[in-house]
Parts: C-alpha cells; structure tokens; sequence
C-alpha cells in the first residue's frame, strides 16, 4: 500500500501565496504519477496539476495556469504544490493522490490512493 500525506492548508489573504507539500510513502513501485485535486462542497472533485514520478511532465488546469507550480522531490518521495496570487474561488480541501498515468487525459494521473487532504481558505 501507498500512504499519502499532506500539510500546509491554512487560511490566508486573496493575493497571498502558500506551499502545500505531499509525502509518498510505503509500496512507491507502482507510482507513475502523482496530482493535487481540489474540492468545495457541493461540487466534484477537480484535478489541479499532476507530476509525472520519473520523467518530466506536468499539466496545470486553466483555472490555476500561470500561478500554481507543481514539484517533486524525489529523493524525499515529497510533491509541492506552490500556489500564488491566491483568489476566493481556490478555497477548498486540497487532496494528493498517487496513480497511474492516464494518457489520454489532460490531468493525466489516474489515482490508486488519496490522502486525507488540507484545507485551504483564501479570503
């Protein structure tokens, strides 16, 4: 099994930034990918940016292109999500996942595992 963890959701000011990271840990063979995925209640779940594990290849969603940068760490099997110029509408509970690579999809990570998410709150 793969285990994911996420820290760094917290409450901040539109226009602030913040750093959101993401630690793999257990079984990582079977990891290709991993992304960050948002959701606000009532709404689905959305993909945000995924990463390729050992290759490059990333992939940003439009709502977020050009002011989040997603990154990995191999050596510590840790992803970041750098978010700036933060907006009301990129509050929500953000989620790392770990999958497969899902080609024929912009957000090209088909996740296998999920982590428990961390809040984000731009006000």
């Amino acid at each position: 099994d793969v285990q994911l963890v996420e820290s760094g959701g917290r409450s901040v000011r539109a226009g602030g930034t913040l750093t959101l990271s993401c630690v793999l840990s257990g079984n990582t063979g079977t990891t290709y990918c991993m992304a960050w995925f948002r959701q606000v209640p009532g709404k689905e779940r959305e993909g945000v940016a995924p990463i390729r594990v050992n290759r490059d290849g990333t992939y940003y969603a439009d709502s977020v292109k050009g002011r989040f940068t997603i990154a990995r760490d191999s050596a510590k099997n840790t992803i970041y999500l750098q978010m700036n110029d933060l907006k009301p509408e990129d509050s929500g509970m953000y989620y790392c996942a770990a999958g497969e690579i899902k080609a024929s999809a912009p957000v090209f990570c088909r996740p296998s595992q999920w982590g428990q998410g961390t809040q984000v709150t731009v006000s």
